[in-house]
């Protein structure tokens, strides 16, 4: 395996990128600005290798992008209500920053951070020490996420913390996939086969209700698979709240601390590229890219237009630390969060 780095400069200081490749030639780019994906280059059907991850020509335009493209956003992924937080009996009141909710761990998260850096024989380790009280969550938390890059195209991630303070903790990883090509244009052509049963309907701004709903006879069931854009227009409150999908799915099988395997399989029809996504983690939470207009120039020189990637974020659920019926997403000190994404490159 080789391992280059790279160096940037930008207002939040030096950021460092490392290239991972391996003996095929396929290789992964990863950022030390949000512990981020920059790149994954790997080959369709005919052997042409290519990137097939969404990203931007400057490493700097990462910082404080709309689409969080390829981070790790914390200390808590996607939403919670009206930035309403309560542990151990003490409220704190969270940053609004997507309607009335916050978004992501709040304005800097851990997705506008430089990460510690240290190189790994087939991967990267990168660690974020965030502050008591930092974005105003408790406790002194240590984030670690770990990349390792296969021979055989694998792309495993570790995220794993520990805090000094009872808090709550949801790490995932927000890249978005076109498997034709990262400037490829609309992946609504992809097929995408969803392993979940049932879903988590939420209100117009995007909260869950707290019900946890059967798929079938919806425009969210995709057990089958189907192409992405098959129903993203139909008539239905969850499509028309997000423009789109930005959903999160409740993974079949789940049980913590178990390895799901397949939990989703993305197909690309003209590169026969295929991307298979398993996780420890209960959900997921699929983004078709529904408001990428306007983000920074990709290498193209242009900005991606709606729908031109999609997310599969596996995570804890929205809003767990206030919803009692859904997993915990508690953590106390002496106790160690750790859950695991592998995303699986092949072609068929």
């Amino acid at each position: 395996m080789k391992i280059s780095k790279s160096t940037y400069p930008s207002p939040l200081g030096e950021i460092s990128v490392f290239k991972i490749e391996n003996a095929s030639g396929a290789s992964v780019e990863l950022s030390s600005l949000g512990a981020g994906i920059i790149s994954v280059s790997v080959p369709d059907r005919d052997g042409k290798i290519e990137n097939v991850a969404l990203s931007y020509a400057n490493p700097a335009d990462y910082i404080a992008d709309g689409p969080c493209l390829g981070k790790i956003p914390g200390r808590y992924a996607n939403r919670i209500a009206k930035g309403h937080l309560v542990v151990d009996g003490v409220t704190h009141r969270l940053a609004i920053n997507n309607g009335p909710n916050a978004l992501h761990g709040g304005p800097e998260g851990f997705m506008n951070r430089i990460w510690d850096a240290e190189e790994l024989s087939n991967g990267v380790r990168f660690t974020y020490n965030a502050a008591d009280g930092e974005e105003n969550y408790p406790g002194n938390l240590t984030a670690v996420a770990e990349y390792r890059w296969s021979e055989d195209n694998v792309l495993t991630l570790n995220m794993s913390a520990t805090t000094d303070k009872t808090t709550v903790v949801n790490l995932t990883n927000h890249a978005y996939f076109n498997l034709e090509g990262a400037d490829a244009g609309s992946v609504l052509d992809h097929t995408m086969k969803i392993n979940a049963s049932a879903w988590l309907p939420t209100d117009d701004t995007l909260i869950p209700t707290g019900e946890i709903a059967p798929v079938e006879g919806t425009p969210m069931d995709f057990r089958k698979g189907k192409l992405i854009g098959a129903d993203i227009k139909a008539d239905f409150d969850a499509l028309k709240f997000g423009k789109g999908y930005d959903n999160c799915w409740v993974n079949d099988g789940w049980e913590k601390g178990k390895m799901l395997g397949e939990v989703v399989v993305l197909k690309a029809p003209r590169s026969g590229r295929v991307l298979s996504v398993g996780s420890t983690q209960p959900g997921v939470q699929v983004y078709t890219g529904n408001w990428l207009a306007g983000s920074p120039l990709n290498n193209s020189g242009r900005s991606y237009e709606d729908y031109d990637g999609v997310a599969i974020e596996m995570q804890g659920f929205p809003d767990a630390p206030n919803q009692p019926g859904f997993p915990s997403q508690e953590l106390r000190p002496g106790e160690k969060y750790s859950q695991t994404i592998r995303f699986a490159f092949s072609v068929k």
